[in-house]
């Protein structure tokens, strides 16, 4: 989205990198995030409102360091060193960086000397968030100090003639009280950018751009029934109309009503030329007497592939195939190192676009997961798919235990709908990452009734997280628990023991195969 105003992002290995651009997008200002090797080229295709330099776990003297050219800074575009970036830009603007006695990391707070700039309407003494080894001993030419710490005498340097600022601390991390001001004033103040990049009008250029960019011939795309893939297809439908096929492939390893649910929100209630594919029973053949986690990920996406293929050789004049790769994706596929090393493609089917030959329709691929579910309300979506929480690509099958069978399958499918249908009734539903049943491989002994029973277990997980991945077990209240494994007990035939997973990621994963 390049011919509208933009912060760009040069990356040079942060952690906080993809959190940077969130923060700018969250004033309406588009940003996108280039390996520093790109940042030239960029500038000269795009010129961008402002430039953020990342910072990065490398020394500024290591043999290897990212590095830019000093070019970058004579195009007249406002730049904000951020730690390692300021470090990096004062090395090369003529100042002096050493290694500091001793690393500084976690809390420290900010001493304001001048609040002319940068630091406008800025706390004194406000908590900053240090990560650093090397600092700043001399400023280049030019340069003030605005800001320091008790262990950090320039944290904030500023060139106004220049336009050219650097902090030593990390702005975007919310342990930064008052970073996100920090932020807008370089993105309003200096950059004076307007902030009027919003969801519709990212809807409105995508679509002309797709009409544009494909006008003959016919799309194909899977929906999943995920937001990804299903935004991605009402984007993509809105250019294309009924030139694009979307193939839902029902395989017999989804939750409850959960094709039935799909074909509603998206074919019934959006239009969607929408293909519906029952091959529940090819799957479930080929997964016979499979216990391998791994082997059972293989059968599932072999088979996809070949039901995928073979309505795909249905379809006249099939050119295109539509995926939902996010903005991260695209991010973690670009090396910091260098473009000598091998970028790896994102793809939601594996295998697909080499396999048939396709060119990738992705228009999602400058969004993040929040950005999707706005999109995915503005086109109209149903909101029980735009707040769907994260569901396995092999389905049931990595929460049956052991070998498939269906009957397992629809005693997983039957207690699933119990517990995800209390979490909504609670409230909590939008409160948890992820909340899944997992029929485990083990029977135990009961009593129901007058009789002893020798029945399944099953295990209730629920997690809270951010990006999924770390992730910390959620607390429901007891009351809540009891109540779901008496429901689960007393309507699923084939349970009568339930146990709740206390297990954090790490050491544990979120998915128990």
């Amino acid at each position: 989205m390049t011919n509208q105003e933009y912060i760009l992002i040069v990356d040079f290995g942060s952690q906080y990198t993809q959190l940077i651009a969130r923060r700018i997008r969250e004033f309406s200002i588009f940003s996108l995030i280039v390996p520093h090797y790109a940042a030239e080229e960029e500038i000269l295709k795009n010129r961008p409102a402002g430039i953020i330099l990342s910072g990065g776990p490398m020394s500024v003297y290591d043999e290897d360091a990212p590095d830019i050219s000093t070019e970058i800074f004579s195009h007249g575009i406002p730049v904000l060193g951020i730690c390692y970036g300021l470090q990096l830009l004062s090395k090369k603007l003529g100042g002096r960086v050493t290694r500091g006695e001793a690393a500084e990391y976690g809390r420290a707070h900010l001493q304001i000397s001048d609040n002319n700039g940068l630091l406008d309407r800025i706390e004194n003494d406000s908590q900053v968030w240090m990560s650093h080894g090397d600092l700043v001993e001399a400023l280049p030419e030019g340069f003030i100090c605005s800001g320091s710490t008790e262990h950090t005498e320039f944290a904030v340097a500023e060139n106004w003639e220049s336009r050219i600022y650097g902090v030593q601390f990390h702005p975007e991390v919310y342990h930064t009280t008052e970073g996100g001001k920090i932020l807008s004033n370089f993105a309003f103040r200096v950059c004076q950018c307007k902030g009027d990049w919003n969801t519709g009008a990212f809807a409105d250029e995508a679509v002309e751009k797709i009409k544009n960019e494909f006008p003959e011939g016919n799309a194909i795309c899977a929906i999943s029934g995920g937001v990804d893939s299903s935004v991605a297809a009402v984007l993509v439908s809105k250019a294309l109309g009924k030139r694009l096929y979307c193939v839902h492939v029902d395989n017999g390893l989804m939750r409850l009503n959960e094709s039935a649910k799909v074909l509603e929100a998206l074919r019934d209630k959006l239009g969607l030329n929408l293909i519906f594919v029952d091959a529940s029973d090819e799957f479930l053949k080929k997964l016979e007497g499979v216990e391998s986690p791994e082997e059972k990920r293989k059968i599932i996406g072999r088979t996809f592939i070949e039901i995928f293929e073979r309505e795909a050789k249905k379809i006249p004049d099939a050119r295109y195939l539509v995926q939902g790769t996010l903005y991260p994706d695209v991010i973690e596929s670009v090396s910091v190192k260098g473009k000598s090393v091998t970028i790896k493609s994102h793809h939601n089917v594996g295998g697909l676009p080499e396999k048939m030959h396709l060119k990738l329709i992705e228009p999602l691929r400058e969004l993040f997961k929040d950005e999707v579910r706005a999109l995915g309300r503005y086109l109209g979506i149903d909101e029980q798919l735009i707040n769907r929480q994260p569901f396995p690509g092999p389905g049931l099958a990595v929460r049956v235990l052991g070998d498939i069978t269906r009957e397992k399958l629809d005693v997983l499918r039957a207690a699933d709908d119990i517990y995800i249908s209390e979490i909504k009734n609670a409230g909590i539903y939008n409160k948890i990452w992820q909340a899944f049943c997992v029929l485990l491989p083990v029977k135990s002994v009961g009593v129901m009734g007058d009789a002893r029973t020798y029945e399944n277990v099953l295990a209730l997980r629920a997690v809270t997280s951010v990006d999924g991945m770390t992730a910390d077990w959620y607390r429901f209240d007891h009351e809540f628990l009891a109540r779901v494994s008496n429901l689960i007990i007393n309507k699923v035939d084939g349970v009568n023991r339930v146990v709740y997973d206390i297990s954090s990621k790490p050491p544990a994963t979120i998915e128990w195969e």
